[in-house]
């Protein structure tokens, strides 16, 4: 949104502080200023200047042309525009000016010297006419100024921000000067309107304004008035229209005229018709839906409404009467039809912020006066045309002092509240001895001040946040109770990631083909009533779908690697919530030799528990048949360790899910440094062919055996197998005699061979 600093200084009279640091006042407490650009800085130079001669010059379509001004005497041009001519008045630039970013200086153009240029509409930044040089009458008129352009993002919930005299306003405020009201709001003529309106449905479009202007005479505007609209990005076409944007530029409100010859009958505001089509005014055709909110007379539709009008009743060079329309329409309709009609115009964006339904009359006005300038003689035809429904008033809001001066921090006295809200035009009484009564105006209570936090945020900015002193806010500090399931699973992250296992996070949803995968039927899941997709309907009774998940994606792209999860399954409880029941998932994948993963696995039980244990158990339909086992603590399953099963992905994947309720973490000991030597000895113990590992493992044991460590297993041939072990046995306060590792060497065979063992 782009603000001219001489617009706001006509409105703020007594504004002396510079563009910059105006732009920085209105950053600090209104919007966000983007930039400060300087616009027809080259008006400081540049005169009015007569032709008095015009000589062609042979073999060029150029001509030598001679000026005069007060200012520079006699000066020798050459000039190509076809418009020049003997006794016109036309726009010099002498040499040293800069015009379109490059700086003048004398220069030979087809033989002649040129000192400066006559400029056209467009080089001089009035308009975008460059068919030929300007030609002015009374004087330029136009001065040098500086456009403030603000984030149109910090203006969004503020729709009086999107007119000058809103900005002005807050310019006002700030700096604590006088606001001059451009509106001088006379009495209409007390006649019957020349126009007859209805309006289907209020909520729409709350009210509909109108005048019918005779008399009128379409023609350019003047040169200051096409100046000031240009340099906000706004296109001047002629004078009426030129005043409808000048308006709305102005007071924020969109108006529209239509050559009222061309309307046929009265104006109706309805809802179109689903066969309707409108030409409109940008020279494209749109096609309606029961939607789109339009603005009809009898011939059908004849304006889209809040956003652009209609090419059949355009004003043109004959137009001789007007109706002009200042109407209010509801923000969401008028942001449903630009955005399904992908059209954005400068009067859609203004009414998607919802504008005042109190500023169509005062726009009227506003408008009226200007036309009396651009189109002399022009006069209002019958009474004006005021439909609309009740006009609401935000009830006073109350504004208890302390609780102010609580919110900032800074104590703020009743006649300062009252000073900056009066400032901004918000009506301020006294209620009691520390209490306001504060009545919002209509043009901040359609989508901005609602309660008494937006005045404090209307006062804070004011004072000016830099103005207050940061104290951080005495509040008791409690430390939080204990939480010794996130303290476990945190440890148990820790332990992981040091063993190189990289955690995963899967969404807690599964679909019915990823449950009945692993065994889980949909029924016996939690249903989500509204999925944010329909392949993720059901809450997981297990981590092992998305584990599975995460071991065929990444297989795609590594040879070898290690996850691990920390999650909920989420059980069903007839007429109960659901059961959480917390997990944790290991896996080890290797794309060719697999062999050891199970073995790496069992190492990760080891340093979570030592005391944990594994025995073989029946495979499910996941497990690999040969290669599945309970994990236990004590007697009590926790959990199982398997091997993936080979058709459900490609090379070989060992996984552990273990019930953490279940699972106690043995908090690690000190153990000194051994100060005596230990003995080695290897026993090999003869077995069936069913025999567990484990099982001779934990025949093994004696007061001095400090280690027993698996070495091999190895085949005899006749179905038994030959197991090796490494036995290491210590004493913490000497050295090992020959005799005491002899005897406990004879105590364990003899426990082996009680057993049934023997020894190769």
């Amino acid at each position: 949104m782009k603000f001219s600093y001489n617009w706001i200084q006509e409105l703020v009279p007594s504004l002396k502080a510079s563009p910059t640091d105006t732009m920085r006042q209105i950053t600090l407490r209104t919007a966000e200023a983007e930039g400060l650009e300087p616009v027809g800085q080259h008006f400081g130079k540049v005169v009015s200047a007569k032709v008095v001669e015009v000589e062609p010059i042979e073999g060029s379509h150029n001509r030598k042309v001679v000026v005069k001004s007060a200012q520079y005497g006699t000066r020798t041009v050459v000039c190509g525009a076809p418009n020049v001519r003997v006794g016109m008045v036309a726009v010099y630039c002498p040499p040293g000016v800069e015009i379109e970013g490059k700086k003048l200086t004398k220069a030979v153009v087809s033989g002649v010297e040129s000192d400066g240029m006559l400029a056209s509409g467009k080089e001089l930044g009035i308009n975008r006419d460059h068919e030929g040089i300007v030609e002015v009458g009374g004087g330029i008129g136009c001065t040098p100024d500086f456009i403030i352009e603000i984030d149109n993002k910090s203006l969004t919930h503020r729709p009086d921000l999107w007119g000058h005299y809103g900005m002005a306003r807050e310019v006002a405020a700030i700096y604590g000067l006088e606001l001059k009201d451009p509106v001088k709001v006379r009495p209409f003529p007390e006649e019957l309107a020349c126009i007859d309106v209805a309006i289907k449905d209020f909520t729409l479009c709350p009210r509909y304004s109108a005048l019918i202007f005779e008399n009128v005479r379409v023609q350019p505007s003047p040169l200051w008035f096409q100046y000031r609209l240009e340099s906000l990005g706004l296109n001047p076409i002629n004078n009426i229209v030129d005043v409808t944007n000048y308006v709305m530029a102005e007071l924020a409100q969109p108006m529209h005229a239509f050559d009222a010859d061309k309307v046929q009958g009265g104006i109706r505001v309805r809802n179109a018709h689903e066969s309707e089509s409108i030409a409109a005014l940008n020279g494209d055709a749109y096609q309606l839906d029961g939607s789109t909110l339009v603005i009809t007379d009898d011939s059908g539709p004849i304006a889209i409404a809040g956003v652009i009008g209609g090419s059949e009743t355009a004003i043109g060079p004959a137009t001789t009467r007007i109706l002009l329309e200042s109407a209010n329409f509801q923000a969401a309709s008028v942001r449903r039809t630009s955005t399904r009609l992908k059209l954005r115009t400068d009067a859609s964006m203004r009414f998607e912020k919802s504008q005042d339904p109190a500023n169509t009359v005062r726009a009227l006005a506003r408008a009226a006066a200007l036309l009396q300038q651009v189109c002399p003689g022009i006069r209002v035809k019958g009474g004006l045309t005021d439909v609309h429904t009740e006009l609401r008033h935000p009830a006073p809001i109350v504004l208890p002092l302390d609780w102010l001066s609580r919110k900032l921090g800074n104590d703020i006295t009743p006649a300062q509240a009252t000073k900056i809200l009066a400032r901004l035009q918000f009506g301020v009484s006294e209620l009691g001895e520390n209490e306001l009564e504060v009545r919002v105006p209509s043009w901040r209570a359609t989508k901005d001040i609602s309660g008494k936090e937006d005045l404090v945020e209307e006062i804070g900015r004011m004072i000016g946040y830099d103005n207050f002193t940061p104290v951080a806010p005495l509040v008791a500090a409690a430390p939080p109770p204990a939480n010794p399931s996130r303290a476990f699973q945190h440890q148990l992250r820790t332990l992981c990631s040091q063993q190189g296992y990289t955690e995963v996070y899967n969404y807690s949803f599964v679909n019915a083909e990823q449950a009945a995968r692993f065994g889980l039927s949909p029924e016996s899941h939690v249903r989500v009533l509204n999925p944010i997709a329909s392949d993720q309907g059901l809450l997981r009774r297990s981590l092992l779908p998305g584990i599975h998940r995460n071991l065929v994606e990444n297989a795609k792209h590594s040879a070898s690697f290690r996850l691990f999860e920390i999650g909920y399954e989420i059980h069903p409880v007839k007429g109960q919530p659901p059961l959480e029941i917390p997990q944790l998932v290991a896996a080890v994948y290797s794309r060719q030799d697999g062999e050891g993963n199970l073995n790496e696995l069992k190492r990760l039980l080891a340093c979570l528990n030592p005391a944990l244990t594994i025995q073989p158990t029946q495979a499910l339909d996941f497990e690999h048949p040969g290669r599945v086992a309970e994990v236990l603590l004590g007697q009590t399953s926790i959990g199982r360790l398997f091997e993936l099963h080979p058709s459900l992905v490609k090379g070989r994947a060992a996984i552990v899910d273990l019930n953490l309720d279940l699972l106690k973490l043995e908090a690690k000991q000190y153990r000194p440094v051994r100060k005596f030597p230990s003995s080695d000895f290897d026993l090999s113990v003869v077995a069936g062919p069913r025999v567990l590992v484990a099982s001779v493992a934990a025949l093994l044991t004696d007061p001095l055996v400090e280690r027993t460590e698996y070495l091999m297993l190895h085949p005899l041939g006749d179905g038994r197998n030959s197991i090796s072990y490494r036995l290491t046995l210590a004493a913490p306060d000497h050295t090992l005699s020959a005799e005491e590792i002899a005897m406990a060497r004879e105590r364990i065979i003899t426990r082996l061979r009680e057993a049934g063992l023997e020894l190769r």
